[in-house]
């Protein structure tokens, strides 16, 4: 899979993470994340739980910001769970989100993270957007 169109603003978390988009598509996007030292917990070889709420989180939040309503002008994460299945220490994750709801006021998005080297479902992840008029 190629990349796609991607600007994200100079800093800030996403690029700082490593997180490039790499697909998307009615209702869904997709995205990865190189396992950097950055992204493990301290003393551990084992992925920080945070690493992996911020790659599901920015990938919901980015597929949010490509079908908000007409006259939106933004939208904010208002409420997430996440459900850690399993941990790895390299490699490369992969997220894609999945529309589950999208209305007027809020969007609800599901994503689950996966290692790629292994197919292994390491989380599943819930989250609710409100849409900024």
């Amino acid at each position: 899979m190629t990349d796609i169109r991607f600007d994200p603003p100079a800093g800030g978390l996403v690029p700082h993470m490593g997180i490039t988009l790499i697909g998307e598509g009615e209702g869904w996007l997709e995205a990865r994340m190189p396992i950097q030292q950055i992204h493990l917990r301290s003393g551990a070889n084992a992925l920080h739980a945070a690493s992996m709420v911020a790659l599901a989180d920015s990938v919901c939040g980015f597929a949010a910001g490509e079908v908000l309503p007409d006259g939106a002008k933004g939208y904010t994460t208002i409420e997430l769970k996440s459900n850690f299945l399993a941990t790895a220490s390299d490699g490369t994750l992969l997220a894609r989100a999945e529309a589950e709801h999208l209305g007027r006021t809020t969007q609800v998005w599901k994503s689950e993270v996966t290692h790629k080297e292994t197919g292994r479902k390491l989380a599943l992840f819930r989250c609710t957007q409100m849409v900024l008029y």
